[in-house]
């Protein structure tokens, strides 16, 4: 993984506040830990001053969650550099697309999506368009790949991509009107492309076939002190009714 840094000085904000509103959740956020485990709030806290800042996170608000929760500011420091999810960089205003690269996306066309982004956005990854409203990364395996290519712009994936839809997505990022996530080529979720191809008849499910079955083995007993954990209390197998061995000779 390429060495992660903060943005230079030049773009860095001499400050960073938290509002009253996401003051009061970092708050919510650090009761629910214990007296002196409220490090555990780190990333919650992190992830909602990414969010105040659009989409990135500076060295000051690294600094103001540091003291916010305690810790020393190289800890957190730490955190944003190695958590690709937070942004070091400042982010296009409207939209960062994250485009998955790994195996699955590029075999199904993730290399025009990518030359989407050089031409709309910027040539280079990391880099604001022109208008400052638009950026791009290439990133590891996304979760969606039976629906490949895809990427994710915010918390949401846009899937089953083309050259010509994904367009159409940024155009909607560009008018204020993103487009509903997920597959872009009409088929619901990951089912597939052209509609279900099998369990269409209900009353197959409804004869009972669906229902849930209990499990055969069950443990009898907990496990006693000591005892391997792999151990399991397994009924004795019964004859079967016609068996042999059961009748007299």
């Amino acid at each position: 993984m390429a060495v992660r840094r903060l943005a230079p000085k030049e773009l860095q904000p001499a400050s960073f506040a938290f509002t009253d509103e996401n003051l009061a959740w970092a708050k919510q956020q650090i009761a629910k830990y214990p007296e002196g485990r409220q490090a555990s709030a780190v990333i919650a806290i992190l992830w909602r001053a990414q969010e105040q800042l659009g989409g990135w996170v500076s060295e000051a608000a690294i600094r103001a969650v540091a003291d916010l929760l305690q810790m020393p500011h190289i800890r957190v420091l730490e955190i944003a550099t190695f958590y690709t999810m937070f942004q070091l960089s400042p982010v296009g205003r409207k939209a960062h697309v994250q485009v998955c690269g790994t195996t699955p996306c590029r075999l199904r066309g993730a290399e025009d999506i990518i030359k989407v982004c050089q031409h709309r956005i910027h040539h280079e990854p990391g880099h604001l368009s022109a208008d400052g409203n638009f950026s791009w990364e290439e990133v590891e395996c996304l979760g969606a790949c039976v629906n490949a290519p895809m990427v994710m712009i915010g918390k949401d994936t846009y899937e089953d991509l083309t050259p010509d839809n994904f367009g159409k997505v940024l155009d909607g990022f560009e008018s204020g009107q993103p487009p509903h996530p997920g597959p872009q080529g009409g088929r619901q979720f990951a089912a597939p492309e052209g509609g279900p191809r099998v369990l269409k008849d209900i009353d197959v499910l409804d004869a009972g076939h669906g229902a849930v079955q209990e499990p055969v083995l069950t443990d009898a007993e907990p496990k006693m002190a000591g005892e391997a954990a792999n151990v399991q209390e397994r009924p004795a197998p019964k004859p079967p009714m016609d068996d042999a061995t059961g009748k007299d000779r």
